[in-house]
């Protein structure tokens, strides 16, 4: 376990290591004048003042004559940025010299989202259209306009990124329907999806769950990655890049309101401390009330709670050097998650165990069987808190040819949970607390220069330590009820006590440790040609302990008593540990054949190493464990892919790829369904196979009117997977089903996001600005919702509207009256089988229409 005294002290030894002499230089004052086309002047423009050498910038806004001012900047050269909605952006490199002012004016051209993106998906600054892999960005300024503050909400305007969350363990992130198997969590597998933040790794897929704070930008990055940074991921990465301290004072605050008691509040402020330090803290709280009516108790369940701060400290003496110090702490206390009657499946068992006539032997009626009544009844105090947070350590120094980066973090997440289980109003399942306490510390060092004029490189080093625990215990017990719901009717299983009160404790220690060398060669053959190739050597070392131990229930020594008690839950204890080095890489070839067209074809292996099940494992036709399931075999990843990236048109692009990538030993979360209670575990199937055709596009019309698009159509198949566990309505046959040729779970053959802006210049309360009608709209085909693919478990295609309607004043404030999901669409986000295999499932439905006023107010200095 890695202790916050150790982590602190190494960020501080590492702070220390940075030489004296690069900190002294004399600062300058900027100014200038932003204009539009015709030779007007234009106030409200956001300005950006970047460091060329050290990255950090300065965020100003143009005053009514369209000036503005950025004093105390060190001397060197700096990227002038100026950004206006409905305006072309516009760029210019200016260097500072002594203190001496300098001037730097722009003129901007009528149009929208015809500015160059500029992307850091490669960990280094370039535009979005010469990177030579899939990337689609988000900015900062539409996270914000339309309410994706999250993974969950941003995925609606992503057809490529799939999310799933019954609870925040219980959640995971894919692209193109690879990354984390679908079902119950098992902390024991990596992430086939990167989640970073500010170039930190974040290992538990429950921070996508939490608000994102301040940002700047989110980039998906689509494929296997490894050879350019971080930690090995073989479905993609999403880099969320948040803002940073700046030497222009400013602050922000958002407040936003609407129906179901919803209350969001957001604040930001930033500004100098000393000469060469600046400073920004953000803050973000988010309240609703629950989408769902416990019938049982009044009240609203699956509701929102979180609270969020994070602060960071720039020192940057230079433009060649810059150091950034960010904590976090983020809480979330959630009355949730659970699901509600969805229907009821036909099984294989006897009549007497199917759901019909268990709940009449326990004079039982649900509150609905329908899923859009938003109704439950469960018994057991629900609750999902968690508290999530860290510090972090950046360092960029330009050195030598290129720039030294080191990135050191150190992150905890504190899970602590209680779920109704059973999803019903019987006492089933009466306690359900899978606790869980996670540190991780993660250190990188990479180096960025040129070999040449045609060639440049990045080399680098990633370690990464996590430890997890089930600080105190993970506990699950059983009801009065569960004799009936999970056993076969019988003398035996009706005997008062037999599983009253009966339970386990469960004890986990798990630790990952993983360590890796990576690189890769950009070579310009000709100014129209290019080869990448890149390599990465990984160590993986995991050790587990698992201990479970029963307690309770009726207590005797009748052997077929016994035998029942142990069908539903039994002692089990059993240690791992495994290693594993591995080797992967990439080819890349990118040609232009023209300034506007760029094409790229990839070939990439990769690897999702060796798993561990830290749920217990199986049992065995005599109930004994099957410790050779403790271990998982690790994924080989081989993907082919090929794009072309395009600017037909002035204020057009278009971009499509095709890829086809297949996974031999693919990691699944499974569910065997001979035992009583659902058990999830990890296995191994023997190949899937997903391949599809994407597209992402955009294009001005004029000033005006903006729209974007992206769509993708992808057939995700197991190849070969010979023993997976049936599927719902085939509960009570044969044990294991051949579904090779079947779909993937969670996969959509078809998804499709599109939406735009209309802007008008005007006036609203005697100020000049923009008003502006908004629209995102997203539609994903049907989707099986369990490993193996039931008739019963799949989710139906559906659409989603958001709209919004607003005004953008020039001096910095906007208000809005927004709705999503416009049109009240009932959709689900999930279906699952119910534990005790009686054929009942239930689901998740998606948010109602919610709908609220957002007002947003800026300040900032001169």
């Amino acid at each position: 376990m890695i202790s916050t005294v150790k982590t602190v002290a190494a960020l501080l030894a590492l702070a220390t290591t940075v030489p004296g002499p690069v900190f002294a230089q004399e600062s300058a004052v900027l100014t200038g004048v932003i204009k539009d086309s015709n030779g007007g002047v234009l106030p409200g423009v956001t300005v950006r003042v970047t460091s060329v050498a050290g990255g950090t910038s300065t965020d100003v806004v143009t005053d009514g004559s369209g000036a503005y001012r950025v004093p105390g900047l060190p001397n060197g050269s700096y990227r002038i940025e100026a950004e206006l909605d409905g305006f072309e952006g516009g760029s210019a490199i200016v260097s500072l010299r002594g203190s001496e002012a300098a001037t730097a004016d722009l003129v901007l051209s009528p149009s929208r989202l015809t500015e160059s993106v500029v992307v850091t998906a490669r960990r280094i600054e370039e535009e979005a259209q010469e990177v030579p892999i899939p990337v689609s960005v988000i900015r900062g300024d539409l996270v914000a306009d339309a309410g994706a503050f999250n993974v969950n909400r941003m995925k609606e305007m992503l057809p490529t990124v799939q999310f799933y969350s019954t609870n925040p363990r219980n959640s995971a992130i894919n692209i193109r329907g690879l990354g984390a198997p679908f079902g119950l969590t098992n902390d024991g597998i990596e992430p086939g999806v990167g989640l970073y933040i500010d170039g930190v790794f974040f290992a538990r897929p429950a921070a996508a769950t939490l608000d994102f704070l301040d940002v700047e930008q989110v980039e998906v990055l689509r494929g296997p990655q490894g050879t350019l940074f971080g930690k090995n991921t073989t479905a993609g990465a999403i880099n969320v890049t948040t803002r940073k301290p700046a030497f222009t004072p400013s602050s922000e605050a958002e407040l936003n309101f609407g129906n179901l008691g919803y209350v969001q509040a957001k604040a930001s402020i930033t500004g100098p401390l000393v000469r060469h330090v600046a400073a920004r803290l953000s803050f973000s709280g988010t309240q609703r009330d629950g989408t769902l009516l416990n019938v049982k108790t009044g009240n609203d369940v699956n509701d929102m709670n979180n609270l969020g701060v994070r602060g960071q400290v720039l020192f940057a003496p230079s433009d060649r050097f810059a150091l950034t110090l960010a904590a976090d702490h983020t809480r979330q206390r959630v009355k949730g998650n659970t699901q509600v009657i969805a229907g009821v499946a036909p099984t294989l068992r006897a009549a007497n165990r199917q759901w019909a006539a268990i709940a009449a032997d326990l004079n039982y009626a649900p509150p609905s069987y329908n899923a859009f009544d938003r109704l439950t009844d469960v018994d057991t105090p629900i609750r999902s808190y968690q508290d999530l947070g860290g510090t972090s350590l950046n360092i960029d120094w330009k050195l030598g040819p290129g720039r030294l980066t080191s990135t050191s973090a150190w992150r905890f997440w504190d899970w602590n949970p209680s779920n109704d289980r059973d999803f019903i109003g019987l006492p089933v399942t009466t306690v359900s607390s899978g606790t869980s306490k996670q540190q991780q510390w993660t250190q990188e060092v990479r180096y960025a220069g040129d070999l040449s004029k045609r060639a440049n490189f990045v080399a680098g080093v990633f370690y990464f330590n996590q430890g997890i625990d089930s600080n105190p215990v993970i506990k699950q017990e059983q009801g009065s009820a569960a004799w009936r719901v999970l056993l076969a009717p019988g003398a035996n299983a009706a005997t008062p006590g037999l599983l009253d009160g009966y339970g386990f404790d469960q004890y986990l220690n798990y630790d990952n440790t993983s360590a890796a060398v990576f690189g890769q060669v950009e070579w310009s053959i000709t100014d129209r040609l290019r080869v990448l190739p890149g390599l990465r050597v990984n160590y993986d070392k995991k050790t587990v302990d698992f201990d479970q131990r029963i307690y309770g229930g009726l207590q005797t020594s009748n052997a077929a008593l016994v035998a029942l008690q142990r069908s539903v839950l039994a002692p089990q204890a059993y240690n791992a540990n495994v290693a594993d080095t591995n080797t992967s890489g990439q080819g890349t070839v990118a040609y232009r054949f023209a300034d506007s067209v760029n094409t790229y074809a990839t070939y990439a292996t990769s690897f999702k190493s060796v798993g561990l099940n830290l749920n217990g494992v199986p049992t065995d036709a005599q109930d004994q464990p099957v410790l050779s399931a403790a271990t998982v075999k690790p994924e080989k990843v081989h993907h082919v892919e090929a794009g072309i990236k395009t600017t037909p048109l002035r204020g057009v692009t278009a971009n499509l790829a095709v890829f086809d990538t297949e996974i031999k030993d693919f990691q699944a979360q499974v569910v065997n369904a001979g035992v009583g209670v659902l058990r999830g575990y990890l296995a191994n199937a023997e190949k899937v196979r997903v391949r599809g055709l994407e597209f992402d596009g955009s294009v001005a019309f004029g000033k005006r009117l903006s729209l974007y698009a992206a769509a993708a159509a992808t057939d995700g198949k197991y190849i070969a997977f010979t023993d997976a566990p049936p599927p719902l309505e085939e509960t009570g046959g044969p044990q294991v089903k051949d579904i090779s040729g079947s779909r993937l779970p969670g996969v959509s053959k078809a998804a499709v996001s599109f939406g735009g802006e209309w802007v008008e210049q005007g006036r609203l309360l005697g100020r000049s600005g923009q008003v502006f009608t908004a629209f995102d709209t997203s539609y994903r085909s049907e989707f099986s919702s369990s490993a193996t693919a039931s008739k019963y478990l799949v989710v139906p295609g559906y659409t989603l509207v958001n709209a919004r309607v607003g005004f953008r004043a020039a001096e910095g404030w906007t208000v809005s009256v927004w709705a999503r999901n416009l049109f009240d669409t009932n959709y689900y986000d999930l279906l699952s089988a119910v534990p005790g295999n009686s054929g009942l499932y239930v689901g998740q439905p998606g948010d109602p229409r919610t709908v609220g006023v957002t007002v947003r107010l800026a300040f900032r200095g001169r």
